[in-house]
């Protein structure tokens, strides 16, 4: 059993309705599948393509990081019966066309950086622009956006991966803003960040090579541990970034 599953052991409710964005990836897919089998009854499911997992209670919807009106129609269908918990699980490190992060200052182009940042920061801002409007004042609820560890400034001791790491540096910046603007009228609400550590994904598969035996997680494992983590956070925890063992990542 995970540490995350043992965390969650100690809570007794789930979100009855959530809303995953990145539903098509190995973490997102894994997610809804995780809160499904927890009880959640309805799952919105939001990819680009609108594809994703199958199930009951599975709701897909289509939409893209860089194109706001998307997230807005996304976030108009819930209007009705609002997700108790929202998860970003969207992101890149290698794009599309093979561009991967920069391990020098020389390599820099800002072309690269435009689209890094328009996915890893920009994109989940404005999910949070058009959902977090949703959320009901006086009932408690998540926004969660996975991050990473190489975000933070105070850890950084090898640095390279510049695109990747300010753009998840910002995006913890995001989600403390956003953590106090709304604890100033959604009281119960908790926004924060996720390391998933070193997922067996797409995203990590052209950097598996030479790993420590035992770092690579499986998808499903890694949602369990983020399950646990998120259903175990606290109000006052708000505005932080955790890993998937529910340690605080230093800012």
């Amino acid at each position: 059993m995970g540490h995350g599953q043992q965390v969650a052991e100690k809570v007794a409710r789930w979100p009855r309705v959530a809303a995953v964005f990145g539903a098509s990836g190995g973490i997102g897919a894994a997610i809804c599948a995780g809160l499904a089998a927890r009880g959640t009854q309805v799952i919105h499911a939001g990819s680009r393509q609108g594809g994703g997992p199958e199930g009951t209670g599975i709701c897909p919807f289509a939409f893209d990081l860089t194109d706001e009106a998307s997230i807005a129609a996304a976030a108009e269908v819930m209007r009705d019966d609002p997700p108790e918990w929202v998860i970003i699980a969207s992101g890149v490190l290698t794009l599309a066309d093979g561009t991967g992060p920069e391990r020098t200052y020389k390599r820099l182009d800002p072309a690269v950086m435009a689209e890094v940042f328009a996915l890893n920061t920009i994109g989940p801002a404005l999910i949070a622009k058009h959902v977090l409007p949703l959320m009901p004042r006086s009932e408690p609820f998540v926004l969660a956006a996975l991050s990473a560890r190489v975000g933070s400034i105070s850890d950084n001791r090898l640095g390279g991966w510049h695109s990747y790491r300010a753009s998840k540096a910002a995006l913890n910046m995001l989600l403390r803003n956003l953590a106090l603007e709304m604890a100033r009228t959604h009281p119960q609400g908790v926004v924060v960040g996720l390391h998933p550590g070193t997922v067996d994904s797409a995203l990590s598969l052209p950097f598996q090579s030479g790993l420590p035996e035992g770092q690579l997680t499986a998808p499903g494992d890694a949602a369990d541990n983020l399950l646990g983590v998120l259903a175990s956070l606290t109000p006052e925890q708000s505005g932080r970034v955790f890993d998937f063992r529910g340690v605080e990542v230093p800012a």
